[in-house]
């Protein structure tokens, strides 16, 4: 069956043609516009030898000459291949060479990486923006008529995990995946609606931000306004400004919201949805802020091989504060142990998916294949619990967890209690080797503005709320988390 996931902007297009699509600023792209571009750019890459199925890699940020171009590859019938923005010229190299890209398109902010692993592996680049070869030349070739009629089970996007056990993989999405999750989310999640206004300040390139607002956002007809760095002023500036009604963000972004001087300035009374996801949520900071704004924070799971939404709280289901909710639409999630056995409701196991959104499989990669997708599951790598209701919750995930003195410790228990310390804003806690326990407990905190306690102290409330075996025994204060480009703290960079 014919099926191209470009078929979203296009029909969106074709119905309301002068309505703002997206916009950075003051730059305002019509649904009219940006399907033209996309027409243009499909041209220009069959033009320049590139035949349907090829490979065609991204490396830009939120800006509109993303969407034209991912949907200008889509339009042609090639694959997207985003890039992280944080690329260094090798890993750059290692993605354009392991995804066997014939082509980059990327953003001049970047050109040092750019160039340098587009030389290694001889494909040309061409520029968004100032520079040569440009991507608006190749937007203004003749507008391609039709979509190539992709088959659903063709890949549309290739998007790389994060690399956390070894070399990044990249996760085959097909045109059916991301369609199937888009209606998903739309309206089926949210009922978004043609006069939407979305703020889009997750990363395009990451699963999160493309599938929930930017795919989202053009499947309903609404409008995406960029903020290519997230920073807390400039996100209630421009929610003030666009009359924003639906900001999806990791939970650092929330927190940092909540903790900018001077937030209660912005009338963020447009909010309708609010929607979290990419990192557990902690409660805490979920209640803090839907007592400061009108709005309730919905929380959802998915994960890049899965397109990526699993799991959501629904507006129509009772919501409940740290879980995860129920399996979307079409999608089955199951607590299985070590031999893939479902456990019972209440008992710890790891979270395993299959439906419509499960990836066609890792790239070039049969033996990671062999051992994700087993048994007819895609196997997470997250602990979690079924609840008798039918919601989920995640525990932690399996590389997280700390195994002292043979004890089982879930590093989000820990997290949740220190979070409701009052002068914490940012936690994360992680094993460190023992010689007598194999792995101690430690925990690296950020202090809010003008807050001050010691590790004693923070010990000492961790014994209150904690068994003996889980409170953290080192503490360390830090100035800032590492993270990653959704805002993730990244807890191999503290171990």
């Amino acid at each position: 069956m014919a099926l191209n996931l470009g078929t979203i902007l296009a029909t969106s297009a074709r119905e309301r043609p002068d309505h703002t699509a997206v916009r950075l600023n003051e730059a305002k792209l019509t649904y009219a516009e940006l399907d033209r571009a996309a027409r243009g750019i499909a041209t220009g890459l069959r033009e320049h030898g590139l035949d349907p199925g090829s490979h065609v890699a991204l490396l830009m940020p939120n800006v509109p000459e993303f969407s034209e171009a991912y949907f200008g590859i889509l339009y042609a019938g090639c694959t997207v291949v985003p890039l992280n923005i944080l690329l260094s010229a090798p890993e750059v190299s290692y993605h354009l060479q392991d995804s066997q890209s014939k082509l980059l398109l990327a953003h001049p902010q970047f050109e040092g990486p750019a160039s340098e692993g587009a030389q290694a592996n001889g494909i040309p680049v061409f520029w968004a923006g100032e520079g040569s070869p440009r991507l608006r030349d190749l937007a203004q070739s003749e507008p391609i008529e039709s979509l190539y009629p992709c088959q659903e089970q063709d890949t549309a996007v290739i998007l790389y995990t994060s690399g956390t056990t070894g070399r990044p993989k990249g996760a085959e999405l097909t045109h059916s995946n991301l369609l199937l999750n888009c209606a998903a989310v739309v309206p089926r999640l949210i009922p978004f609606g043609k006069d939407d206004v979305a703020l889009g300040t997750l990363p395009l390139f990451h699963s999160f931000g493309q599938t929930c607002i930017q795919n989202a956002s053009f499947a309903a007809g609404s409008t995406v306004t960029l903020l290519p760095h997230f920073t807390p002023q400039e996100a209630l500036e421009i929610m003030q400004r666009d009359r924003v009604t639906l900001f999806a963000g990791v939970p650092t972004m929330y927190f940092a919201i909540l903790n900018h001087e001077g937030a209660d300035a912005y009338d963020l009374s447009s909010l309708r949805y609010c929607l979290t996801g990419g990192a557990a949520m902690p409660v805490e900071v979920m209640k803090r802020f839907e007592e400061r704004y009108p709005v309730k924070i919905l929380e959802g799971y998915g994960l890049s091989e899965t397109s990526p939404v699993a799991s959501f709280n629904m507006l129509d289901r009772p919501r409940k504060p740290g879980s995860i909710g129920y399996p979307v639409w079409g999608v089955d999630l199951a607590i299985l142990d070590p031999e893939d056995r479902p456990l019972p409701d209440g008992e710890r196991g790891e979270i395993c998916i299959r439906g419509h959104n499960v990836m066609k499989g890792y790239y070039r990669r049969p033996e990671a294949n062999a051992e994700a997708l087993r048994n007819g599951w895609f196997h997470t790598g997250d602990i979690g619990v079924r609840d008798e209701d039918g919601s989920y919750r995640i525990v932690d995930r399996l590389k997280d967890m700390i195994i002292r003195g043979g004890f089982n410790v879930y590093p989000r228990e820990i997290e949740e209690v220190l979070y409701a310390h009052p002068a914490v804003v940012e936690a994360a806690v992680i094993g460190v080797p023992h010689e007598a326990l194999g792995e101690e407990i430690k925990a690296v905190l950020t202090l809010g503005a003008g807050q001050e306690t010691t590790a004693e102290e923070i010990i000492a409330y961790c014994k209150q709320h904690l068994a003996a075996y889980k409170y953290p025994r080192f503490v360390e204060f830090v100035e800032t988390l590492p993270k990653g480009p959704t805002g993730k703290i990244l807890k191999r960079e503290l171990v």
